[in-house]
């Protein structure tokens, strides 16, 4: 059994900086993360996409913003459980909890920290018949990879800014890009509506409006797609392609949280905002996008500043007899339970003779 101070269910960007804010507290963490690799949605969704909402970061990549909060928190020594799922969770008599994941591994803490993001994700898939078979053949619900797209022919699907930021993205990557959307209308950015209609006028992107892929084709793997035009007395588009990716969005899910006997609203995970993100099981607490309470933001640096509570409140847990008086980094240093110390260089006083 693996046991820790703090049990932190998901390892996107605020789990893993409440390792940091743990590790100021000497409170050892341990992830537990579905997806194969730290990181949640901006390493599994958006790697390559930049944020521009990061204090201090005029601009950042979702995968580099994951491997800085990687290198902050590498002196802190987390433990980690990837590819498992946290599935059942059960409260002790010492008032700690023991998390299960899905592949039957037990965990043990007297905190548990619910930084989920929004959960589980699931695709929009369009209803096309056989779209299944062509699955990871050709069909794919999100781009992890840019690179395996060169010199590729692709067909994107979508009216968001996810099918946008791509198409305009790839498109000096890919040998062609086509962009289907069933409306002439497009619901993301203008700035990014207008890339893509000079894109398409230099003769880069291939604009198809209004339009559905209806068929997919191929024998093991995907090699055309059947394009529908809603206008009357238009032929169908018969398009060879390398790749199709339909992009609609995902449907976020709970999971097996959902039945933890939490306070649930509208598929996020009721908290006490005024104190400490505290949920209605003493010890159990939600920070991050998973969360609601009056006022919410699902924003990264909002999870960040609800993890820097929560951990407080899990040390007063943790040692009710102790008072933390907290020191800024920048006087006390940072030191990591390897041994390493980060701190200011000291000022020398020398004596005037």
């Amino acid at each position: 059994m693996i046991k820790t101070d703090i049990l932190i269910i998901g390892a996107g960007p605020t789990g893993l900086f409440t390792v940091f804010e743990a590790g100021l507290l000497k409170l050892k963490c341990h992830l537990i993360d579905a997806l194969p690799q730290p990181g949640g949605q901006l390493a599994e969704l958006y790697p390559k996409k930049p944020i521009y909402d990061i204090p201090g970061f005029p601009e950042v990549l979702a995968g580099d913003l994951v491997d800085n909060l990687m290198e902050q928190i590498k002196a802190f020594q987390p433990g980690f459980t990837l590819g498992e799922r946290a599935e059942t969770i059960e409260k002790l008599e010492d008032g700690s909890f023991i998390v299960t994941t899905n592949k039957g591994t037990k965990h043990n803490a007297p905190i548990v920290a619910i930084a989920g993001g929004l959960g589980s994700f699931e695709p929009r898939k369009p209803p096309i018949p056989n779209l299944v078979n062509y699955e990871d053949k050709g069909v794919l619900y999100m781009v992890k990879e840019p690179e395996q797209y060169r010199g590729k022919k692709i067909v994107i699907a979508g009216g968001g800014d996810s099918a946008l930021d791509w198409s305009i993205f790839l498109a000096d990557i890919a040998e062609e890009v086509t962009l289907v959307h069933r409306r002439n209308e497009f619901r993301g950015a203008l700035d990014s509506v207008e890339k893509v209609q000079a894109l398409k006028d230099q003769g880069k992107i291939k604009l198809i409006t209004p339009a559905e892929v209806v068929e997919v084709y191929g024998e093991e793997e995907l090699t055309s797609v059947l394009i529908r035009k809603k206008a009357e007395e238009t032929e169908d588009i018969h398009l060879e392609t390398d790749y199709f990716i339909p992009l609609f969005g995902l449907s976020p899910k709970l999971g097996p949280i959902a039945d933890w006997g939490l306070e649930i609203e509208k598929n996020a995970i009721k908290v006490d905002n005024s104190l400490d993100y505290q949920t209605n099981i003493p010890g159990v607490y939600a920070i991050g996008d998973v969360n609601t309470y009056p006022g919410k933001l699902k924003l990264i640096l909002c999870g960040f500043h609800e993890a820097t509570l929560m951990c407080q409140s899990a040390y007063q847990r943790i040692f009710p007899d102790k008072k933390y008086v907290m020191k800024y980094t920048t006087v006390g240093g940072v030191t990591g339970f390897d041994g390493t110390k980060k701190e200011a260089p000291k000022a020398v006083i020398q004596a005037i003779d």
